[in-house]
């Protein structure tokens, strides 16, 4: 039997035993690197914690869907909304119901080490659950195309993706201010945004579609309006005179008949002057990274180059 009999000799066993409880921490389950735990707090104040590399991650957003293929994390995503359809190989995960709407057996039977939730599905009720069931939540709270930004760098935290997420999110702020650099000295048009016509529907002062507009060099005729989706008159629209109509295309141009604008608004300088214009609604309506494309489009409908 050894005898440590002075302070250095001590203090050298002491070491010893303290390594020696690291390594056999390390290679317990539930306590390696992969498996350990971090305290977040999410886009709501919430405190959450999640493990410092998911491997089973469910979307119940279109644009977190988006984020997650994006960053290089395909691969891990177990489950999605039935309206995630961006990219392709998100429509080959298992759904969990609509964004409203999901299936909580099913997302429970998926067994996922992280749900990501944005604001805007409004999932109180679901989240409470799986907090009962210590399943970690993170929400995400953009509010503003920035904030978009921001927000993907701070996801990227999350999911142990940081470089990927820092690469994506410097790429679409360069993107941005590209734009602004373009559009900032030029004057601003009136804009109408129209989400559909029966009855008639924009977008108001805190959407990212009056955020885009703006930044895009644009003047929304709603942009005071502090109801995000505000109906207006025809006769509301023609007093505001918006010198360019945006409508969406694709899924949403069955909901914006052009032949209905051009009746409707005959006596706008828009339908004057033939300056409607279709945008992708995806784009514009997705907090994700393709938002930075929607912002180009709008740019380019707005400010379309010199012949």
């Amino acid at each position: 039997m050894f005898v440590w009999r002075n302070s250095a000799n001590s203090k050298l066993l002491g070491c010893i035993l303290l390594a020696l409880a690291l390594v056999s921490a390390c290679a317990r389950p539930g306590v390696s690197p992969q498996n350990a735990r971090r305290t977040l707090t999410d886009g709501l104040g919430r405190t959450v914690s999640v493990v410092a590399k998911p491997q089973r991650i469910i979307s119940l957003a279109p644009n977190i869907t988006e984020i997650l293929f994006a960053v290089g994390l395909g691969d891990h995503v177990v489950g999605v909304t039935s309206y995630c359809d961006f990219p392709a190989a998100a429509q080959t995960k298992e759904k969990i119901g609509d964004t409203l709407h999901p299936n909580l057996e099913r997302i429970i039977a998926l067994k996922p080490d992280l749900v990501l939730v944005t604001t805007s599905s409004q999932l109180e009720t679901l989240t409470r659950q799986l907090d009962q069931l210590q399943i970690p939540v993170y929400i995400t709270n953009p509010r503003t195309v920035r904030d978009v930004i921001a927000s993907i760098r701070t996801l990227g935290e999350v999911i142990a993706a940081e470089r990927a997420a820092i690469e994506l999110a410097d790429e679409m702020a360069r993107r941005l201010s590209a734009v602004e650099t373009r559009v900032g000295a030029l004057p601003k048009p009136s804009v109408l945004y129209v989400l559909q016509t029966a009855p008639l529907i924009t977008a108001g002062r805190n959407t990212f579609i009056n955020d885009l507009i703006t930044l895009a060099g644009g003047r929304s005729i709603a942009a005071e309006e502090t109801t995000d989706y505000p109906q207006f008159s025809r006769e509301a629209v023609i007093a505001r005179a918006p010198e360019i109509i945006l409508a969406p295309e694709s899924h949403g141009a069955e909901l914006v008949r052009e032949a209905d604008l051009r009746r409707d608004f005959a006596a706008t300088p828009a339908v004057r002057n033939q300056r409607i214009a279709r945008v992708n609604a995806d784009w514009v309506d997705r907090p994700g990274p393709r938002i930075v494309e929607g912002l180009e489009q709008l740019a380019q409908a707005l400010h379309p180059p010199s012949p």
